[in-house]
């Protein structure tokens, strides 16, 4: 006799009770972009219903992640001046800095994570210190620590390097030990790939290179065992959550990290990946809704344990019309 496994999808009903995997608000970080200057909020093109804010008008995107019942951001800065170091990513009053202390006066109990990284912030464009073309790896090092712990004196909950030099999350660990904050946790962006995903945001941090690219130190997309390798090297210098970037590639990864290591991972659903389905949609060629739902379901299904998502708000509204919040 063969089994009849049609009998537990003969309804919606039976779907839901024994869905394997499920969506919810509490899977879910949602970045936003901060710039300098005044009574700002502008759509960032490439991504759709994504905007960047100014300080005084962050109230405006805090209330709808707040309504959402989003508990954790990420948080970019988009300074004014740039230079070959990015000093202004490390100021007291650097516009993350200033981003975080108004959005605790806001709702102190939003979760704040902090992109620790300097392409935003200098004049070229790359992660690190340049000596001539390249990246001074240990230099970059010494000028993260600083980055991070500036974020955690303004107020951040977790700090978050993206930079992919060898060796920060070991000299952020130290710096905010050091300095009275141990029990800020870091995220490493342990597996992030040198993708072509990325445009949207480039644009939207204006963090595009001046010249070459960043596959010097962002991982080469063939390769598995070496994400591996640098998630397990994380993890021993003391990040409490790792990452997977991009997420709808690299699904096999984020698979792997899950069986072999028991620690949180998130998933980056970068913007490349956000921007192919929100304008496929809008061209009527897709359901925008059904295939961005399946893409996040996937996301999880495949081992992530949090999703960080520029659909965050959107899936708030789809989950809450399906009741299935």
């Amino acid at each position: 006799m063969f089994k009849r496994h049609r009998r537990l999808r003969s309804s919606k009903n039976i779907r839901n009770m024994i869905a394997e995997t499920k969506l919810s608000m509490d899977d879910f970080i949602y970045p936003i972009f901060v710039i300098e200057g005044e009574d700002i909020k502008e759509e960032i093109e490439g991504l759709p219903n994504n905007h960047r804010y100014s300080v005084d008008r962050l109230n405006e995107i805090i209330d709808e992640v707040r309504k959402a019942k989003i508990n954790a951001i990420l948080l970019f800065g988009i300074p004014k001046e740039k230079d070959s170091i990015g000093k202004s990513a490390y100021q007291d009053n650097g516009i993350v800095q200033r981003a975080i202390k108004e959005i605790k006066k806001l709702d102190p109990n939003i979760y704040i994570i902090t992109d620790v990284c300097m392409c935003q912030y200098t004049d070229h464009g790359h992660c690190g210190i340049l000596n001539g073309e390249n990246i001074d790896n240990d230099l970059t090092v010494e000028y993260l620590g600083k980055i991070a712990l500036s974020h955690a004196k303004a107020g951040a909950d977790m700090v978050a390097p993206s930079d992919m030099m060898d060796g920060r999350v070991d000299a952020i660990r130290e710096i905010l030990d050091n300095s009275g904050f141990k029990d800020i946790p870091i995220m490493g962006y342990s597996a992030k790939y040198a993708s072509s995903f990325y445009g949207p945001f480039r644009s939207a941090a204006n963090s595009k290179p001046s010249f070459g690219d960043r596959k010097s130190y962002q991982m080469d997309i063939a390769n598995s065992r070496e994400a591996l390798s640098e998630i397990e090297e994380d993890i021993v210098q003391g990040a409490d959550i790792v990452m997977v970037k991009p997420a709808l590639s690299f699904l096999d990864i984020i698979a792997k990290a899950r069986e072999r290591f028991n620690i949180p991972i998130v998933a980056y659903n970068v913007s490349g990946e956000y921007a192919m389905i929100k304008n496929a949609g809008k061209m009527g060629i897709i359901d925008e809704k059904k295939i961005a739902m399946e893409v996040l379901i996937s996301i999880k299904r495949a081992g992530a344990d949090l999703i960080i998502s520029y659909y965050a708000l959107e899936v708030a509204k789809w989950l809450k019309e399906e009741n299935i919040d």
